[in-house]
């Protein structure tokens, strides 16, 4: 492990920027509204969670950095780009929808708390809905007799991970307003996202995954969430 710290010092030096940087975030809204975090954490403290979650995704990314699967940041200024792009796409897309079909009034959080929520939450679900189950999965995968090797395994695994989130989403009612060909779109929608975010970590890096999140998230629901409650209640 200090060996491939050493020799990765300056992609360990962006995670753990990183890491401080939304545990900060968290920190703050834990001083101010520690309830925002409640429908995803429960009554657990939240920035206990956001820091257990750093740390684990610092050993989950080494573990991938070790095996040469996957990088944390490697300098891709174009893959940013492109991240960036696709997250607008998404964020538009979401936007039509809700333009025509308004979910209900609540479902962003409200400024100047969804500035440090956003980043945060999105750091959490990056590492708990993918760097995780990839981690754990690609391990057992290819542990197993057989020789299944990383090219073989890669998107077959990415598929499955991409299932995680919308599962997880729909089970907790995002769409509350009794259409299911909404709430089939939201969860399609969901998956595409999370399809794209594993497809960029997998060609450039964890940065590169975050950042779309975190594109997406200040389009859709800061941006947006804030002229659609001018615009359309």
């Amino acid at each position: 492990m200090l060996e491939l710290i050493t020799a990765e010092r300056a992609q360990f030096q962006v995670y753990i920027v990183l890491s401080l940087a939304v545990t900060i975030c968290a920190a703050i809204l834990y001083y101010y509204d520690r309830d925002i975090y409640e429908p995803f954490f429960g009554r657990l403290n939240p920035l206990l969670v956001v820091v257990l979650v750093s740390v684990l995704g610092f050993l989950l990314l080494a573990f991938l950095l070790a095996r040469g699967w996957f990088s944390i940041y490697q300098k891709h200024l174009q893959g940013l780009a492109i991240a960036g792009g696709l997250a607008l796409l998404f964020a538009l897309l979401m936007i039509l929808v809700d333009s025509r079909f308004p979910l209900p009034e609540d479902i962003n959080r409200p400024l100047p708390q969804a500035l440090f929520f956003y980043p945060s939450i999105a750091f959490v679900v990056d590492i708990l809905f993918h760097v995780l189950p990839l981690a754990l999965i690609l391990f057992v995968l290819t542990a197993l007799p057989g020789n299944l090797s990383f090219e073989r395994i890669i998107w077959p695994t990415i598929l499955l991970v991409a299932l995680l989130e919308p599962l997880f989403q729909t089970s907790l009612s995002v769409n509350r307003s009794g259409s299911p060909w909404l709430t089939g779109y939201i969860a399609l929608h969901i998956f595409l996202i999370n399809l794209t975010q594993l497809a960029l970590f997998k060609r450039y890096d964890f940065v590169t995954m975050y950042s779309f999140r975190l594109v997406y998230y200040a389009l859709w629901h800061i941006l947006w969430g804030v002229i659609r409650l001018r615009i359309l209640f």
